[in-house]
């Protein structure tokens, strides 16, 4: 049952904590040492999990609101376009690889701020994120060169994952 407060729940409060991850984030990415990039990953990880963390107690104690539902996916945006931003200036990532990912996001955001009635992700988009934060991850990680094809093709998974995942939301309306 969805429940609207008139105070902001704990939910919502760590889905605000996650959101100041990102300029940590990315002042962490602007670090040069490989010790930064393994702070970066724990930090990029860290705020990761809270996503799961905010769903899970938005559900289990009646938190679900049309707020959480917004910010929610706002803040996955902002938490998984960050480090790209940093990833594409350090020559990590290609460029339409970032755009690919940003139109969608942004596709989808303005398409859902239309819709009478805010809806939840649903499987793809879940896969989705998973494939996203997991590229990430990995891009982030000072790993050895030998890993370095495997990296790329599971930045290239996400942004297919990504791409498709956006095609099924706006043609299932």
């Amino acid at each position: 049952m969805l429940r609207e407060p008139t105070h902001l729940t704990t939910a919502t409060w760590i889905t605000l904590g996650r959101a100041l991850g990102a300029p940590v984030l990315l002042w962490s990415l602007q670090q040069p040492e490989p010790l930064s990039r393994w702070w970066s990953l724990g930090i990029f990880l860290g705020v990761s999990l809270t996503d799961w963390l905010d769903g899970y107690i938005a559900r289990r104690f009646n938190q679900v609101t049309d707020l959480g539902k917004v910010l929610d996916p706002l803040v996955d945006k902002l938490l998984v376009l960050a480090p790209l931003l940093a990833l594409l200036e350090r020559g990590l990532v290609p460029a339409w690889g970032v755009y690919c990912i940003v139109a969608r996001e942004l596709t989808i955001a303005g398409w859902r701020s239309r819709q009478r009635e805010v809806q939840g992700a649903n499987l793809w988009g879940k896969a989705k994120t998973v494939s996203q934060i997991l590229s990430i991850a990995l891009l982030i990680a000072p790993l050895p060169l030998d890993l370095q094809p495997w990296v790329q093709a599971s930045f290239y998974l996400a942004v297919g994952l990504t791409i498709v995942s956006g095609l099924l939301y706006l043609t299932s309306e």
